[in-house]
């Protein structure tokens, strides 16, 4: 498979899956209050996001509200898709952990522009320690973040170093 094919086919199978779940959790959670399994550890609860990350930015209005919450992100959105897909400095094992983020990316976006708002449906802790509540795409974003990060430290990424420095070396004489 390409690497435009690749990138497409987990970037939408992303948005998919996380706008199915979406739908399922407006159905099903919707108007009823949080139901707790595993002694409170796991906790499905319907929310709606006005902001972006836990809700920061759900108090602005107007332009700021347009520019830091749809603006911004669309802009960033498609310049990582366009280095994503055309990029050379990519590695081929950082593609699909950019394409997860790319992916739970564009689905909360299309909601933000769409809907004024985000659906999320989770939350986990023990005790007072808990997250927000999220939904699929966040788990994209965050999985796709900690696969990119390991990806840095790979075998693939440390022979593409020494292959850089090597053509520099080479080039310096």
């Amino acid at each position: 498979m390409n690497r435009i094919a690749k990138v497409l086919f987990v970037v939408f199978g992303s948005i998919a899956i996380d706008q199915g779940t979406k739908i399922w959790a407006r159905n099903k959670f919707e108007g009823q209050g949080a139901t707790s399994y595993f002694n409170d550890i796991f906790k499905w609860v319907f929310a709606e996001n006005e902001g972006a990350f836990l809700g920061w930015g759900s108090e602005l209005t107007g332009i700021p509200n347009f520019l830091l919450l749809k603006l911004f992100p669309t802009l960033l959105i498609l310049g990582l898709f366009y280095m994503v897909l055309f990029s050379k400095e990519f590695l081929r094992n950082q593609i699909i952990p950019m394409s997860l983020i790319l992916g739970g990316g564009l689905s909360n976006l299309y909601d933000r522009m769409a809907y004024g708002k985000v659906v999320d449906f989770m939350n986990m802790g023990i005790g007072d320690l808990r997250t927000g509540i999220f939904n699929v795409a966040d788990m994209f974003i965050l999985a796709g973040i900690i696969w990119y990060v390991f990806t840095i430290f790979s075998k693939e990424a440390r022979q593409a170093k020494m292959l850089s420095e090597t053509e520099a070396i080479v080039t310096e004489e």
